[in-house]
């Protein structure tokens, strides 16, 4: 017997964090998550699977229009001409009181109950699928003391949308322990609301994350999909990830401490580019955040350019991802050769203003003098060159202390730097 375990879909839930990017297809941001639920379909199909488990937030929320529901019941149709059925439950996104709009389903589609567990009896496969929807998105009661005992003789799945013991990453929505999961006696727990995959235990009982199908910002990075379960008489034999997603997120982090000037940061990027591209086995497109680190003499060289090294660092994937890698954003996390206390050992004008540096942020006169006239420079600013430089959100939302301490350590690293040449 081998059923799909999938959780998280958030169909027409949008990807985000790539919108400015110019040279993506457009298709491939709006129908992502789609293309992750067909991908798990045809798997299905092909797998043959006896059944289909969908752990909550299918839906990202009610529908803006009824094309969601239109795909989604395309989609179960497609698994109903195969015999397969399909067993919902509603989560905190697609809870019942947040549906507005709703379609009849096909009849190999069975959804869970809210007000009280559920009990689905498959008599071919011996397999009993215990579960709850949610009514309402806020959902913060212990529903594991709600669910039934096991049927003997059986396979037993509770099917729970849950936030588990806590996780600071997602709200914490029917929250339960794993020891009270384990105190069912159930063999298989299929839950959902995390979106990474982990397989938290396999005995006495298997609990298992799927993960989302499809990664949809950058906290969301890495390969996505669901489980595929196969089990007997005896029990759950194996568990294994079906990967479906269309488009992966990843960081990088550049270590620049090596360079010497930008030249040699761009080419250092190249290579990690190269690097994620030679690692990875699927071929998927891929977006990333690029973080350059470390204690490098290109310290001064970077101070200013935050515009012009994205355009470098876009040019490069652009080079070698051959229209499969793209750029979410880059940070500049470096720190200069030089210490603050070697500055003042020089004794000369750029030690003398790094001392005015120090106390400036603690100058409420010359904050606000600085401020006024910066607030002048961004409201003139294009808006491209807005969303390019990070530090004009602090200058809108007036946190001048905290924007110069962070300027001050690239600006006399310039200075020393253009001293030298």
């Amino acid at each position: 017997m081998k059923f799909i375990h999938t959780a998280d879909i958030h169909l027409d839930s949008p990807l985000s964090g790539l919108a400015t990017y110019q040279n993506i297809p457009v298709d491939l941001l709006r129908t992502a998550t789609r293309d992750a639920f067909t991908n798990l379909v045809d798997e299905a199909i092909a797998e043959a699977v006896d059944f289909l488990i969908i752990a909550g937030d299918l839906y990202d929320g009610t529908w803006k229009d009824y094309n969601t529901g239109f795909y989604f019941s395309r989609e179960m149709g497609r698994l109903n001409k195969a015999g397969i059925p399909v067993y919902l439950l509603l989560g905190n996104h697609d809870a019942e009181s947040e549906m507005t709009r709703r379609l009849l389903l096909p009849l190999n589609v069975h959804q869970f109950d809210s007000r009280k567990p559920t009990t689905y009896r498959l008599e071919k496969c011996h397999v009993a699928l215990h579960g709850r929807s949610f009514k309402h998105a806020a959902t913060m009661e212990n529903l594991v003391t709600t669910y039934p005992e096991p049927i003997p003789g059986w396979i037993n799945i509770g099917v729970l949308h849950t936030a588990l013991e806590g996780s600071s990453a997602h709200a914490n929505y029917a929250p339960c322990s794993l020891a009270e999961l384990s105190a069912k006696g159930y063999n298989y727990w299929a839950l959902g609301h995390v979106h990474e995959y982990a397989t938290l235990q396999q005995d006495p009982c298997w609990v298992v994350f799927p993960g989302n199908l499809q990664g949809r910002h950058i906290r969301e990075p890495g390969a996505k999909g669901a489980v595929l379960v196969t089990a007997d008489e005896t029990g759950i034999l194996s568990v294994e990830r079906l990967l479906v997603d269309v488009l992966r997120w990843h960081r990088i982090d550049v270590d620049v401490c090596d360079a010497t000037d930008l030249e040699d940061v761009i080419r250092l990027t190249g290579q990690k580019f190269e690097q994620l591209i030679a690692e990875d086995q699927d071929g998927k497109p891929m977006t990333v955040r690029v973080t350059l680190s470390g204690k490098t003499a290109a310290h001064g060289d970077l101070f200013g350019l935050e515009s012009h090294l994205r355009a470098e660092i876009l040019a490069q994937a652009a080079a070698i991802g051959s229209d499969k890698l793209w750029v979410e954003k880059v940070h500049v996390e470096t720190q200069p050769m030089m210490e603050p206390i070697e500055i003042k050992a020089r004794a000369d004008a750029i030690a003398d203003l790094q001392d005015l540096l120090e106390e400036a942020p603690f100058d409420l006169a010359l904050l606000k003098d600085l401020e006024k006239e910066l607030q002048l420079l961004v409201g003139k600013a294009p808006y491209e060159l807005t969303e390019a430089v990070p530090a004009f959100t602090e200058i809108r939302n007036g946190e001048l202390a905290q924007l110069v301490k962070t300027v001050s350590p690239g600006l006399i690293a310039y200075l020393a730097q253009s001293e030298q040449d």
